[in-house]
């Protein structure tokens, strides 16, 4: 696999899994609301410099340790623990966001759980077990098929995933934000609830995940 088709091929991946609700989708909707447009790129930013270190560390030989299912236990519950902490937040502020969000006309505002979004694309990834495992398994199989090509192979498969992130949660951001002062501040906090509610569920399915796996052995 040639350079061009890792970066296409990345970026089709990733664009599967961007597109597909998780903490990352909530977290961005929300913020969206409270800072504007710029609330996609920043935590895709977070998101892009984890998984870059990430990255180095599985070419390094993490993504088997991993793949330990007394790992990937430890990686729910403690990620699922989190993400329930950050929709909690999420729900309690929800009125504080929608009125500052409104007052703000896109200025920057305090952002989920007292989070940069920057900060909150680092977490919300970290606290992801699925995230961490999809890197120890279709990442590394990527990575390994970069490798062949070096430093540009891993450049190029990098650089398609990531553009991949970008590319829908700023479409996100610019939809929320272009229509947050159309929608009645009611429906805002309504889905700033619904999207903590909704981490809040992705983090108890992680914590049963991962209690389940560590019942299991």
């Amino acid at each position: 696999m040639n350079p061009f088709a890792l970066f296409s091929s990345a970026f089709v991946v990733g664009l599967s899994g961007a597109m597909a609700p998780g903490p990352v989708l909530t977290a961005t909707i929300a913020e969206s609301l409270r800072r504007g447009f710029v609330a996609g790129p920043l935590i895709v930013l977070g998101h892009a410099i984890l998984e870059l270190a990430l990255l180095a560390l599985v070419v390094g030989g993490l993504g088997a340790f991993l793949q330990r299912p007394v790992v990937a236990a430890a990686l729910g519950l403690v990620g699922g623990s989190v993400l329930v902490w950050m929709g909690v937040q999420t729900v309690r502020t929800a009125r504080a966001a929608v009125e500052q969000g409104m007052a703000a006309q896109g200025a920057a505002a305090p952002a989920a759980a007292g989070l940069h979004p920057v900060a909150a694309g680092v977490l919300l990834s970290l606290s992801n077990p699925y995230w961490i495992l999809w890197w120890a398994t279709i990442g590394l199989t990527f990575a390994g098929q970069a490798m062949v090509h070096g430093l540009p192979g891993l450049a190029s498969f990098y650089a398609g995933h990531i553009s991949s992130d970008l590319a829908w949660y700023s479409a996100v951001s610019a939809a929320v934000a272009g229509g947050r002062r159309i929608v009645p501040p009611s429906a805002w906090r309504i889905l700033i609830v619904a999207c903590g509610v909704a981490l809040c569920a992705i983090g108890l399915r992680f914590l049963v995940g991962g209690a389940g796996r560590l019942a299991g052995g």
